[in-house]
């Protein structure tokens, strides 16, 4: 197979184009709190039930989650985008500006998070300048009313309803949610 060079300015902007949520992932390894916001992050399994993100290489405070062997995914409600830009720049306590409580493992949970997701950590891939972090779920927070807040263009979204046509094509029941 014949590699194509991409231009990663043509890259980021095509892909910014598909809508992601924002969570923050957090982990505590003793007295040492970390977390950085992030938008690769996605439902893997059921059966077990396992989560991934995506790390950069360079990141901070992957080291810190990685040593914890456990950590937590904060699902950012439309109210909290200061919160996704503290936990997305470097620097500062970023815990010192925001309420949590901790998880069952220990990683700070974020006041206000439409949810949040405690997980073990399962495996780590290496994958050009990220890794592909899979954690396998422990514990799950109950889900608020609340919007979520997404990522969409470079730019903050939000979701509105859309019209359901799926509902007239599938006249059994179905979840809320697809995975």
């Amino acid at each position: 197979m014949t590699s194509v060079a991409v231009d990663q300015t043509e890259f980021r902007s095509v892909l910014g184009h598909f809508c992601t949520g924002v969570t923050v992932v957090t982990g505590r390894d003793g007295d040492t709190l970390a977390g950085f916001a992030c938008q690769s992050f996605a439902a893997l399994s059921l059966d077990p039930p396992l989560v991934l993100f995506c790390p950069a290489r360079t990141s901070r405070t992957w080291p810190v989650l990685a040593a914890a062997g456990r950590f937590a995914v904060n699902v950012l409600a439309e109210d909290q985008q200061e919160i996704s830009a503290v936990f997305g720049a470097r620097g500062e306590d970023k815990f010192a500006r925001v309420g949590w409580t901790p998880a069952p493992s220990g990683a700070p949970l974020l006041d206000g998070a439409l949810t949040w997701i405690d997980c073990a950590l399962e495996a780590v891939h290496e994958a050009g300048d990220h890794y592909v972090v899979i954690g396998r779920v422990t514990a799950l927070g109950a889900p608020s009313d609340a919007r979520p807040l997404l990522f969409h263009r470079g730019r903050y979204a939000v979701t509105e309803p859309a019209q359901d046509a799926l509902a007239a094509l599938m006249p059994w029941p179905r979840p809320d949610d697809w995975l």
